[in-house]
């Protein structure tokens, strides 16, 4: 098993296989920094809308293909028809929201269960047909590599390559109307051009995405990246090429899982690639991460006991908590009968200076932004200048001595 996908991942399983492997790479690529402009835009559901609303087009295509003696199973037909229906589907979306008084999500709602019904209505008459028997169209809905023809394979990778390369050129605008529609008039940019662009994007990469996906889990592949390379950067163009990375790297180890294992579907492997992923970030981004905020909160309530020690011992006060004297202690503040050692007299005197420093200085600049930093645990020196120390140490008077 293990040289069978090590083959797989080197492109050794033969024609078929590699180029289902590089049009998985590059669909997720464009469904992973695609999908971040939804992501970011607010419109994530829109994606649900477009590959809900293919399936009608899907059935349309095959019956009329079949109608004139063609190929109803030819993929280029499939996809023109549910590219077709998935454009319908997105201006009736954008029709009911901005003609009636719908919310975006109410119209979404609508035109996907509508066009899905429709579409279930369509295959379940094409089974009944003659010529339908072997259509094997449900396999559109979950995707499936199984039967997949040479031809098929080089149209995914093509259009995936098309795909990215579109984003790639309208990446600057399409992100500027994602993060900020105002500053994008402003700065010349058409905003409901570019809307149409990012939603004619995501039915391009559904679309592609039908045959080796499917319609009902297309929608992942444009969410789950972009919300998983939302942990590790604040920046929304480190976003885009992230999430396509994840896209990317979730298409291509899917792929390649399916094709050492060919009872494995592939669509479906896909998405829990890209899941498996998700998951890895939520626990250990470095700074979104579940992990890392648990380690921020553990520190700070450590600084919280430190600080609440340190003036307890400057009033001579009796410590109760454990966890404060265990902090104290393990920093060498104090000895094992509680008394404070030379460090913590003096650790003590600058935390009780600290707080008659910070009233004085809440005083004088009631006005203005640095009275609002005062948490009891920033150090007054990351926030006034020497000068200004000084001058409400003349104030204060000299300092005290901590006893032991």
């Amino acid at each position: 098993m293990s040289s069978i996908f090590l083959d797989a991942l080197i492109l050794q399983s033969g024609y078929n296989a590699a180029l289902v492997a590089l049009g998985a790479a590059l669909l997720g690529i464009a469904a992973g920094s695609g999908g971040t402009f939804l992501f970011l835009r607010k419109r994530a559901l829109v994606s649900d809308a477009a590959a809900h609303a293919t399936l009608p087009g899907v059935g349309l295509a095959f019956m009329i293909m079949v109608a004139f003696g063609g190929d109803g199973r030819n993929l280029i037909g499939l996809l023109l028809g549910s590219a077709a229906t998935a454009g319908l589907g997105l201006l009736a979306v954008e029709w009911i929201t901005q003609r009636t008084r719908l919310a975006e999500d109410a119209a979404i709602g609508a035109v996907l269960s509508v066009f899905f019904g429709v579409g279930i209505v369509l295959l379940t008459i094409i089974q009944s047909m003659s010529s339908g028997n072997q259509a094997g169209l449900e396999g559109f809905l979950l995707g499936s590599t199984a039967g997949m023809l040479f031809r098929d394979a080089v149209v995914i990778a093509v259009g995936g390559a098309v795909a990215v390369a579109l984003i790639v050129l309208l990446r600057r605008p399409m992100t500027l109307v994602a993060f900020d529609t105002e500053f994008a008039a402003t700065a010349g940019i058409n905003v409901r051009r570019m809307d149409l662009a990012m939603m004619g994007l995501v039915m391009a990469v559904t679309v592609i995405g039908l045959k080796l996906v499917g319609l009902i889990l297309i929608v992942a592949m444009l969410i789950i990246p972009p919300v998983t390379a939302r942990f590790w950067t604040e920046r929304t163009d480190r976003v885009i090429w992230i999430g396509g990375a994840v896209g990317g790297v979730s298409g291509y180890v899917g792929a390649a899982i399916s094709a050492s294992a060919p009872n494995l579907p592939t669509g479906p492997i896909i998405v829990l690639v890209s899941f498996g992923l998700f998951v890895l970030s939520l626990l250990f981004a470095p700074r979104r991460g579940m992990l890392a905020a648990l380690f921020r909160r553990r520190r700070f309530q450590l600084r919280v006991h430190r600080r609440q020690g340190l003036l307890a011992l400057a009033h001579g006060e009796p410590i109760f908590d454990q966890l404060t004297l265990s902090v104290l202690r393990r920093e060498g503040l104090i000895r094992q009968d509680q008394v404070p050692t030379e460090k913590g007299r003096a650790k003590a005197a600058k935390a009780l200076r600290d707080e008659k420093r910070w009233a004085v200085a809440r005083q004088l600049y009631a006005d203005e932004a640095v009275a609002a930093r005062y948490d009891g645990l920033t150090p007054i020196e990351t926030v006034l200048t020497r000068d200004e120390i000084a001058e409400i140490d003349r104030v204060i008077g000299p300092p005290t001595a901590v006893m032991g």
